[in-house]
C-alpha cells in the first residue's frame, strides 16, 4: 500500500475514533507499519482533524524520517510492539470511557464474560502503571506484547493492534463495548461466567 493510501486510512479512522469519543482531545495516537518505517500521528495531533502533515514517517529508531512535526511522545510503544509482532501492521492507542475506567481502577478485562470476547482476546490483560511517554511505560506494558494483541495500562488507557487498521479499529470496538457490559453486569450482581468447558469450546473454534 502506498503512503498516501496508509494516510488516508489513518484519517479515515481517525475520524471515526474521534466520533466514538474514544480519544477526546488530543489524546491517543494510531499508527501503520510502512514496510521498515512507521507512520504514526504527530504529537498534539486530534485524532479527528489529522491532515497529511500529521502524520509521520519514523524508522524504528523513533527518528522522523520524513515530517515537519514531532511524531507522538508515545512512538516507542508502537515502536515496540512491531517489533514484537511481525504480524500486527496497525496500532491504536486511546483513552475510550470504559476501558479507560477498567484502567483508571486497575483491573484487567480477563474473566470469561462473553464468547465473542473470548474468542477474539482471550484475556485483556492490566499493564502496570508507568508515566506515560516514559522508557518504564514501554518496558511494563510490552511485556504483554508476545502474547496479546489487546492491552490496558494502568491509570492511562488501551492500546490494540491488529493485521491492519480496520481490523484494529474492530478489535477497539469490540473492546470497549465489552468493558461496559462487564461493569453494566456488576449493577445487576455480577456477570455468570462461562465454565472451563466452554471457554475450551469457544477456543476450539479458532482451529
Amino acid at each position: 500500500m502506498k503512503s498516501e493510501q496508509i494516510k488516508n486510512e489513518l484519517i479515515k479512522y481517525g475520524d471515526i475514533i474521534d466520533a466514538k469519543g474514544f480519544s477526546p482531545g488530543t489524546s491517543g495516537n494510531i499508527s501503520v507499519r510502512y514496510g521498515d518505517k512507521i507512520i504514526i500521528t504527530a504529537s498534539g495531533a486530534s485524532n479527528g482533524d489529522l491532515a497529511y502533515e500529521d502524520l509521520i514517517l519514523i524508522d524504528f529508531d523513533g527518528k522522523v524520517v520524513e515530517g515537519k512535526k514531532k511524531a507522538s511522545s508515545e512512538k516507542m510503544l508502537h515502536v515496540e510492539f512491531y517489533k514484537k509482532r511481525p504480524d500486527i501492521n496497525a496500532i491504536i492507542h486511546v483513552h475510550p470511557t470504559f476501558l479507560s475506567s477498567f484502567a483508571a481502577a486497575r483491573k484487567g478485562l480477563e474473566e470469561p464474560v462473553m464468547a465473542e470476547n473470548v474468542y477474539y482476546f482471550g484475556k485483556i490483560p492490566l499493564a502496570d502503571y508507568a508515566l506515560p511517554s516514559s522508557k518504564e511505560l514501554v518496558e511494563k506494558t510490552a511485556e504483554y506484547f508476545d502474547k496479546y494483541n489487546a492491552v490496558l495500562m494502568a491509570n492511562h488507557g488501551f492500546i490494540v493492534g491488529d493485521i491492519d487498521l480496520e481490523q484494529a479499529y474492530l478489535k477497539l470496538e469490540l473492546a470497549e463495548s465489552y468493558a461496559q457490559i462487564v461493569l453494566n453486569a456488576k449493577l445487576l450482581g455480577g456477570a455468570i461466567l462461562l465454565s472451563k468447558k466452554e471457554v475450551a469450546q469457544i477456543e476450539a473454534l479458532k482451529k
